[in-house]
């Protein structure tokens, strides 16, 4: 690990003086390793584990505000979002370890960056770390990487389970920054890789996440978290889906629903999700929807199965959350 400097701000405007270099360590779950591997350089780092950022309180329209330094564990534990957002719970829940939930953060879930081999590798080209070296993932091994949203100059698939389901519910990420205060939809804050793979997000320099905002949710128990992985406990989605439906007198009257594990962000198509507005489950409906939001998808050398298995875990997704039946993420039987 290279040197750097440290400081330990009290107030939100002295963290956020824009220098150059500069990371923010909240958990560090993701920015030490990094560090350690030689992908992140910060020449300074500003532990921002003091400010006061540590609440989830109740909004007068019915929301909930999360405090972007409370730790993923205590917010999937919380009262009020296991009352009103059991698909965020259950969405923590199937993602990392225990002891990675008790550290890492809500907003450091947001800014984690890829976990493609590639990137972790400074010997290796990657268009994400080092501008202009290439993507060795293209014809590499890449079988977890990303069939939708991707870029001749990067595949890197968006690692996050808790993201998939903010997406999924329509969450609002409040930023300050030098600049002042604003506030920016989920869908919109993470970035297609396009030519410029190395902006994850819309942060600008000096800025950080200081809370995110869910709105009122009526889903009730209609939701479901799917995550299909390698294995039961502590990996990465080969195929994850949201989904929230408001179900009335036997119809859909409003859905949500996000991708995890096959974009290079949090894979929503509004046109899928329209789809599903005053229309009874039907299996003819859940095909449609899982077409159109797997509509364009690429596979590269490895990854075509994702292609083939991601409609089926949409339509399984969206029959759980229909019937009322949520996927359990702590109980490991396999059925």
């Amino acid at each position: 690990m290279r040197s750097f400097s440290y400081s330990r701000p009290a107030t939100l405007r002295e963290a956020c003086r824009g220098m150059e270099h500069t990371r923010f360590l909240a958990g560090g779950t993701n920015l030490i390793d990094l560090m350690k591997s030689d992908v992140e350089r910060p020449v300074h780092v500003v532990d921002i584990k003091s400010l006061p950022l540590t609440r989830i309180e109740a909004r007068p329209d019915g929301g909930l505000r999360l405090g972007a330094l409370v730790s993923n564990a205590d917010t999937a534990a919380h009262p009020l979002v296991v009352e009103r957002y059991p698909l965020l719970a259950s969405a923590i829940l199937a993602g990392a370890s225990p002891q990675i939930r008790n550290i890492a953060t809500n907003g450091g879930n947001l800014n984690q960056r890829t976990r493609c081999h590639y990137f972790y590798d400074p010997a290796m080209a990657c268009n994400k770390r080092a501008s202009g070296t290439g993507c060795a993932a293209r014809g590499g091994r890449n079988r977890i990487m990303a069939v939708l949203g991707t870029s001749d100059d990067c595949i890197a698939t968006f690692p996050s389970d808790m993201c998939i389901a903010l997406a999924a519910l329509d969450a609002t990420v409040n930023l300050y920054g030098p600049g002042g205060e604003r506030t920016v939809g989920l869908r919109d804050y993470h970035c297609l890789p396009g030519d410029t793979p190395w902006r994850d997000n819309i942060l600008q320099p000096g800025e950080i996440v200081t809370a995110i905002d869910l709105p009122p949710a009526p889903f009730g128990p209609h939701h479901t978290y799917l995550k299909i992985r390698d294995r039961l406990s502590f990996a990465f989605a080969i195929v994850s889906v949201a989904v929230g439906l408001q179900v009335e007198d036997g119809l859909i009257r409003r859905g949500g629903i996000a991708l995890g594990g096959v974009g290079t962000k949090p894979w929503c198509v509004p046109e899928a999700e329209a789809l599903l507005n005053g229309r009874p489950p039907s299996h003819a409906l859940f095909r449609d929807v899982a077409e159109l939001l797997l509509r364009g998808a690429v596979a590269d050398r490895d990854n075509a199965a994702k292609i083939r298995l991601a409609p089926r875990v949409v339509e399984r997704a969206l029959w759980q959350a229909a019937s009322g039946t949520p996927q359990s993420q702590t109980d490991k039987t396999i059925c």
